[in-house]
């Protein structure tokens, strides 16, 4: 039986900068040939983390391993690793080919060698007839490619991605997310990529670590993250999602009932790891597309299901992102419902009362942490 080989390691990395935190005893592992995102808010530490990988900066303490040796110590020009910034400072004076072989003249290659490294680094971002070509003919997720190329030809470990899409349009972005996803699984490097955009991390990743003030909150595959949220922000960052606080008023079999306001009352499974007591308060998620608009504002849907009166505030047209936004009739919150493309709510009308209803199955209750 075959070991899976570890191309990253943290064990438990601290940061600090006087009295703040900014990396929090991080520790994870990424499998060689992973795409591995870090989401997180500005100022969570997402970047403290990925410049200690890199060697810009060195952690308080823990350690940090790549594919099991201590980069402790060791300068960035030392490691088996390469980072592609947001500002991608190519250099305009040199042609594309140039720019690539940047690094390799530097660790003074052979010409030869620089030549066929360069061609085949070119190959793999889909630009192997743009050698010639000057920085300015690129566009700009051409000039991205190339900075990913000029880091592939160094035959890195670990290429490190600290949001390199942020100053693209977003047609562009969109454009990007599938190209770099083709390119990592095309050319096998481990990418780990920094970002504050969930849609980049969702779409890209294999697997995604949702960073918090300097700590991990919760790591796993995208579905996990979106479908199985451990904590609340987990639940309120990673995707869109209609929010409510509530106290419990019973619990049975990892599901319970939580009072909102009189007359709105929730059902939703509770989180293993929050121990709920009759009385807590919790934070009550359910994702916009997992909630039904009932047609017959008489109809009874099923009896476990989640049930609200709303009004129509007004209608989003997004194309496939579609969302009617709503106001509960009770408490008077503000909710999102993702609107299916098949045209079955095409008569809904500003002012029009509602019933929407969802399944506890969908709702996820985590208990507020004073």
């Amino acid at each position: 039986m075959t070991s899976t080989l570890i191309d990253l390691e943290t064990r438990h990395v601290n940061k600090h900068y006087g009295d703040f935190t900014a990396v929090n005893n991080v520790s994870l592992k990424i499998e060689k040939g992973s795409f591995f995102s870090i989401l997180g808010p500005s100022g969570c530490g997402k970047t403290t983390l990925l410049r200690m990988i890199a060697g810009f900066d060195e952690p308080d303490s823990g350690d940090i391993l790549i594919q099991g040796d201590s980069m402790l110590g060791v300068p960035p020009n030392k490691r088996p690793a390469n980072m592609v910034f947001q500002h991608l400072a190519l250099f305009p004076m040199m042609s594309v080919a140039e720019n690539v072989a940047y690094g390799l003249k530097q660790r003074k290659v052979q010409a030869a060698e620089i030549t066929k490294r360069v061609n085949n680094a070119l190959e793999s971002v889909d630009l192997g007839d743009s050698g010639n070509k000057r920085i300015s003919q690129l566009s700009g997720g051409q000039k991205q490619r190339i900075a990913i190329a000029r880091c592939l030809v160094l035959e890195p470990k670990l290429l490190l991605l600290d949001e390199p899409l942020g100053a693209l349009d977003l047609k562009l972005r969109e454009h990007m997310k599938v190209e770099l996803k083709q390119m990592q699984s095309r050319v096998g490097t481990t990418f780990i990529y920094i970002t504050h955009d969930q849609s980049e991390a969702l779409v890209m990743s294999n697997n995604i670590a949702v960073m918090n003030k300097g700590s991990f909150e919760q790591v796993g595959s995208p579905s996990d993250l979106y479908y199985h949220p451990e904590t609340a922000f987990t639940a309120g960052f990673v995707g869109d999602a209609n929010q409510w606080q509530a106290s419990v008023s019973h619990i049975e079999n990892g599901v319970c009932t939580a009072k909102v306001s009189d007359g709105l009352t929730l059902t939703g499974h509770i989180n293993p790891n929050d121990a709920l007591q009759t009385g807590d308060l919790v934070d009550v998620f359910v994702r916009p597309e997992a909630i039904k608009i009932i047609a017959d504002h008489t109809s009874q849907n099923d009896q476990q299901s989640n049930q609200v009166d709303c009004i129509v505030i007004d209608l989003l047209f997004n194309g496939a992102n579609s969302t009617a936004l709503l106001k509960e009739t009770i408490s008077n919150k503000e909710l999102h419902v993702a609107l299916p493309q098949t045209g079955e709510y095409s008569g809904l009308q500003k002012g029009q009362t509602i019933t929407i209803a969802w399944n506890p199955e969908q709702t996820h209750c985590f208990k507020v942490v004073s």
